[in-house]
Formats: structure tokens, C-alpha cells, sequence
């Protein structure tokens, strides 16, 4: 399937001269399009690729070398198949018809061949341009789990999956998303587990994306996910080839975008945000607590600031008169009101992070180090910021760390949740986690509320929602099939 489809084609002529200079216009003239005459025999062949995007070895063993010395061949008669079955021996060698896909297939780092008298094209994938190898997972760390996570060639990324699903029943379609980009795209599932219904979807949901380039998986993302606004999405993003995996069997589709390192998952319930890889290869009892811990911190993260604010400002009485004397002995000696100062360390805290993250990695650390030391040491010690908002601040931030994937969502809710606590006190902050709740459970793009398999309750999901189960008595995942509403 390919969205980028031209109202008109350029067919090839089978004129050498017209057919090479059609190709090369089709460039514009670009500097890095290679264009070399050779002889086959007597009949003159062309030789288009991209510097840099093919392997020169395997250009000159591989096609000019069997041209010129192996296969001098005098009868131009079924050129072209003389050269696919005499000289190359991949299984990926394709004819092309016109101009366009012949400039789209030089791009994607394959070698085209025109050749006089023939009226198509023959494409080698001949591929050789520099790309990252696999590494560790940078933002998805684990103690016992692969060590391995994909990589910027969709390819590369097909591979690694392949090796942790070896049976045929998983399908990858490639389509080609981008107007201008052409960027491969590959939507992946498993045939005998996912949805018809999920998948048809989702596919329609692709076939409607009409950009003009197509940089990241990001791009794709809005498009994939619920219509209606909500702070959470519920579309995954994961750069483990095992988390991955482990998805396809649940009954899930993936895309995989070249170019970018992150996959997506659709559908991403909100319980899957507090589920780790470890969590299946550790005992079913650590894992349990484990999520637990997990979600402790998301709360903690997300409202903490703005009870720690309400309870100031309105409702003393709930702390201990001790605790309660030393908070406001310390906040007395600010000069900022308690939720004018919440929210500005925690304005600080987002920029100390955000330099931390985009900063050359050189220098990143010294940029944590000296915000930690202006905010946690000198703020205090000049009376401009109170030491126990410091440690909300610091416990808020250790928490948000361990639920990286909710980040963004928590971020934004916990500037919310200190101004609700700020004016309206504790009832504020029970009817803004109310919202929060309301926001979780409307959300069912298609048709699998995000809240499930928790609300609406489904029994036979249970078994990895909180407290994973041996597995030796999990058969298999299926939870998305069993959540059919």
C-alpha cells in the first residue's frame, strides 16, 4: 500500500538517452545522484544510485564486474532478464515500470538499472548507507531482561522482532506514509490473536494520515490516538523489541516508523503504564509489590504538591501540632506565599530537567549538579525557599522517576493540583483526582475502555493486572482479547 501515488507517471521509453536523462531530472540535478554509462556487450546500460546510500563492494562484485567481464553478452534480446537470472542472485530484485518508483527506489539506497530497449528498470537493493547498530534501551532499564533495543533501520527492527517471535502467524505490512518523505512504515500483529475489528481501525486510521513528511513515530501518534482532549494517550511507545513482543500476544497491533528508535502500540491501557519488563521475570509477590510501588508514586507525583499546599493553607489541623509548628516556623522566614513558591521550584525543578536532558551529555551532569546546589543549598540557605517544600519537591521528583512513561501527564496535572490545593483546599483536590478518574475512564477509541480490565471489570484479564500469576499457570496473553465490550 502507497499513499503517495502520482495522478500522472512517467513510463520509460525504452530510449536509453530519454529514459537516463528522465531520471536524472527527476532529481533536480542533485549532486549526490550517480549516474555512470557501461557496456553490456554492445548495449549501452545506466547505472543510477545515491552517494553514500549503497555499498560500493557489492556495486562493483555484484553488478559491474559480472557486466563487464562475467556476462559480456552481445544479444540485447530479454535484456533484462538475462540480468536478473545470469547476473544477480538476490531474491529481492524487482522491475519497475516508471520514472517514479525509479527515483523512489534509488532513494531507499538501491542501485537502478536502465538499460536501451527495454522498457523497465531493474532495481538491486544493494543498501550500505551508515546506520546505528543495536544497543542498550535508554529510556526502559531492566535487571534481568534482553539488553537490546531497536534501532533507527525498520529493517534491522524486523529482524529483532522476528527473533523473539519465530512463527509465521506474525504479519508485517509495509506502507509507505509521507507525501514528500516516503518514510517506511510497518504495521505488525499477530493473525490467529489480534482483532479484525481493532485492526480494520487502526488501518483506517493510517489511511487517513495525509502529511507531508513523516520524521518520527510522533507523527503518526495523534492520529492513532482518542479523538476527544484527555491528559493520557493510549497509544504506547516502547523501544524494546520484548516489550514489544509481549504486546503482539496480548492481542495488540504495532508500527514500527523508520528513522526512529520508538515503536508504537495500540491499543495502551492505563494499567500497561505501571507494568515492567522485570515484572515477568521476577517472583509473581515482587512484582506485585513492585506495581503497587509504582502506582504509589504516580499519586504521589501527581497530587502530593498540591495536598502538601491545600494542608498548609486550610486544613492544619489534620498534620501533628509538631510537624505543623516547624512547616510553618520554616515558611514564615519566605517571603513568597507557600503556593507561589510551590509552584515556582517546581517551575525550576522543569527547567534544571529539561537543561539536563538536552544538553550535551558532557556537560548535562554539571548542569543537575549546579541546579541541585542553587535550588537545594543556597535558595535555603537565603530564606527564599522553605526546606520542607524542598523535600516535597525532591520526593515528587524521585517519584516522577520512576514512572517515566507518565511524565508529561504528571507534569502538567501537578502544576494543576497546586493551584486547586492553592484556593479550594482538600476539597479541591478530591474533586480534581474525581476529574482525573472521570478522564481515565472515558477514554475507548476502539471500543477497550483505558481503564480496563479494572473498570469495567473483566475477570478473565486479572491474571497480570496487579498480581501477576506463575506462570505456570498462564497458558498465554491474551488480555485484549478478553475484552471484547
Amino acid at each position: 500500500m502507497n499513499k503517495n501515488t502520482s495522478e500522472e507517471k512517467q513510463y520509460f521509453t525504452g530510449d536509453i538517452k530519454t529514459d537516463s536523462n528522465a531520471v536524472k531530472n527527476a532529481f533536480g540535478g542533485s549532486f549526490d545522484l550517480i549516474a555512470r554509462e557501461i557496456l553490456f556487450g554492445k548495449t549501452p546500460i545506466y547505472i543510477f544510485i545515491i552517494d553514500g546510500m549503497c555499498d560500493e563492494i557489492k556495486i562493483i562484485e555484484g553488478v559491474i564486474k559480472p557486466l563487464t567481464e562475467i556476462y559480456p553478452e552481445t544479444n540485447s534480446k530479454n535484456l533484462n532478464e538475462k540480468i536478473q537470472k545470469r547476473l544477480f542472485k538476490g531474491t529481492s530484485v524487482k522491475l519497475l515500470r516508471t520514472v517514479e518508483d525509479a527515483a523512489l527506489d534509488i532513494i531507499m539506497g538501491n542501485l537502478v538499472l536502465i538499460a536501451d530497449g527495454e522498457t523497465e528498470a531493474v532495481s538491486f537493493p544493494l543498501q550500505g548507507f551508515p546506520k546505528k547498530s543495536v544497543s542498550e534501551p535508554q529510556t526502559e532499564q531492566n535487571e534481568r531482561g534482553a539488553q537490546e533495543a531497536f534501532t533507527d533501520n525498520f529493517k534491522d527492527n524486523t529482524t529483532l522482532l522476528r527473533r523473539k517471535l519465530r512463527t509465521p502467524n506474525l504479519t508485517i505490512r509495509h506502507i509507505t506514509l509521507g507525501k514528500t518523505s516516503n518514510t517506511p512504515t510497518l504495521i505488525c500483529y499477530l493473525s490467529d490473536r489480534v482483532s479484525r475489528e481493532l485492526l480494520d481501525k487502526i488501518t483506517k486510521r493510517i489511511d487517513k494520515i495525509d502529511l507531508d513528511a513523516i520524521l518520527g513515530s510522533g507523527y503518526i501518534q495523534p492520529f492513532l490516538d482518542n479523538r476527544r482532549p484527555s491528559f493520557f494517550t493510549d497509544t504506547g511507545i516502547t523501544e524494546r523489541p520484548d516489550t514489544f513482543a509481549s504486546m503482539l500476544l496480548e492481542g495488540r497491533v504495532g508500527i514500527i516508523v523508520d528513522g526512529t528508535p520508538f515503536a508504537l502500540i495500540v491499543p495502551y491501557l492505563f494499567i500497561d503504564y505501571f507494568h515492567a519488563v522485570d515484572d515477568y521475570l521476577s517472583s509473581p509477590y515482587y512484582a506485585l509489590f513492585m506495581r503497587i510501588l509504582r502506582i504509589v508514586c504516580f499519586i504521589i507525583a501527581s497530587t502530593l504538591p498540591g495536598t502538601f499546599v491545600a494542608i498548609c493553607l486550610f486544613h492544619p489541623e489534620i498534620m501533628p501540632a509538631d510537624i505543623m509548628y516547624g512547616i510553618s516556623a520554616a515558611t514564615s522566614r519566605t517571603p513568597f506565599p507557600i503556593m507561589i513558591e510551590a509552584l515556582t521550584i517546581h517551575f525550576i525543578y522543569e527547567i534544571v530537567r529539561e537543561a539536563g536532558l538536552r544538553m550535551p551529555r558532557s556537560v548535562g551532569h554539571a548542569v543537575s549538579i549546579v541546579g541541585a546546589l542553587v535550588i537545594g543549598d543556597a535558595a535555603v540557605t537565603a530564606g527564599l525557599i522553605a526546606a520542607p517544600m524542598l523535600i516535597i519537591v525532591a520526593l515528587t521528583a524521585i517519584s516522577s522517576s520512576v514512572i517515566v512513561k507518565l511524565h508529561e501527564p504528571v507534569a502538567i496535572m501537578r502544576f494543576g493540583f497546586i493551584l486547586i490545593g492553592g484556593f479550594t483546599g482538600l476539597y479541591g483536590i478530591m474533586l480534581g483526582i474525581g476529574l482525573m478518574l472521570i478522564d481515565i475512564c472515558s477514554v475507548s477509541p476502539y471500543g477497550i475502555p483505558f481503564s480496563a480490565p479494572v473498570s469495567p471489570f473483566v475477570l478473565k484479564a486479572q491474571s497480570d493486572v496487579f498480581f501477576r500469576r506463575n506462570w505456570t499457570k498462564i497458558k498465554n496473553k491474551k488480555l485484549i482479547q478478553g475484552m471484547k465490550f
